[in-house]
């Protein structure tokens, strides 16, 4: 080991020293937060009242093995096994996506479109569900709604029941191949979400090393040739599986949500088809009603 003595501050100081070419020093403090939250239950207030205090071995080598593993491009939420998303704590494992701001948007314009709605008439089905963000979140904010999740991962699926556990939370989840035909559903619903996969295969040039040596390329990459393949067949499944004044949202890539908007407007399947702006001024939501 590359540390002086068995100290926060040391610890912090092999931090720097490792990982200051792949952090600005104050996202690598966040993620030292992070760290010490983890392994020692500190919040960041202990963090401060403790930073020069030693710490036993057990702990001084999970946090040196965090440090370690951070070097390596391994994602902060992958070596703690879990990710922060809306006001949850969420497992995660190198088969799921780890949750995006973006995600946590398209969550807050559901809970708001539905703020004053019967949640025990509501329906609800994820397409795509990974982790189970989504249906887990909706599930707190609108218990009384019923909730399904749909993913052609079952590893990805162990990690979404993992969450509903974890948060006391009732979520049917199921193993269904959406392009398969026909699908393992018996029942309409009122809202129909999806986080598909929508990024280029060429734009994974532009992307960030430790995104494409971890997360699951099966949740993030669609063909050049058909970018919004995901899309199309969830419009041409809400023909029969969305419910008359029901609702559809999409999280979207900006360079091709107009031609998500366009295929949807197209289908005629919707009184409604809008897209809507995220926190940066990028094109990111489509919510589209059902005649």
């Amino acid at each position: 080991m590359k540390i002086a003595d068995n100290k926060l501050s040391s610890l912090y100081t092999y931090y720097k020293n490792e990982l200051s070419l792949i952090y600005d020093e104050s996202e690598l403090f966040a993620i030292f937060e992070l760290v010490c939250e983890k392994f020692l239950k500190y919040t960041k207030s202990d963090l401060k009242k403790y930073f020069y205090q030693p710490i036993n071995q057990s702990n001084l080598i999970n946090i040196y093995n965090a440090g370690v593993n951070l070097k390596k491009g391994i994602p902060i939420q992958y070596i703690l096994k879990e990710a922060f998303f809306y006001d949850m704590i969420f497992n995660v494992s190198n088969s799921v996506l780890i949750p995006r701001p973006e995600t946590e948007e398209l969550v807050d314009i559901i809970i708001k479109t539905y703020k004053n709605k019967n949640f025990d008439k509501i329906a609800i089905l994820d397409i795509g569900t990974g982790s189970g963000c989504i249906p887990v979140i909706l599930k707190k904010y609108m218990p009384q709604a019923h909730l399904t999740g749909i993913d052609i991962s079952e590893h990805a699926l162990n990690v979404a029941r993992s969450n509903a556990i974890k948060h006391n939370l009732e979520v049917n989840f199921i193993k269904q191949d959406i392009f398969s035909d026909p699908l393992n559903l018996n029942s309409t619903f009122s809202i129909i979400v999806s986080n598909p996969p929508y990024i280029l295969n060429s734009e994974s040039k532009q992307m960030e090393v430790r995104v494409l040596d971890n997360e699951p390329h099966l949740a993030l990459f669609v063909p050049d040739e058909n970018p919004i393949l995901f899309y199309k067949r969830i419009i041409e499944l809400s023909n029969q599986y969305l419910e008359q004044k029901g609702y559809l949202f999409f999280e979207l890539n900006s360079l091709t949500a107009f031609q998500v908007r366009q295929y949807a407007i197209e289908s005629q399947y919707f009184s409604s088809v809008e897209i809507l702006m995220d926190m940066s001024g990028k094109e990111r939501f489509l919510v589209a009603c059902k005649h």
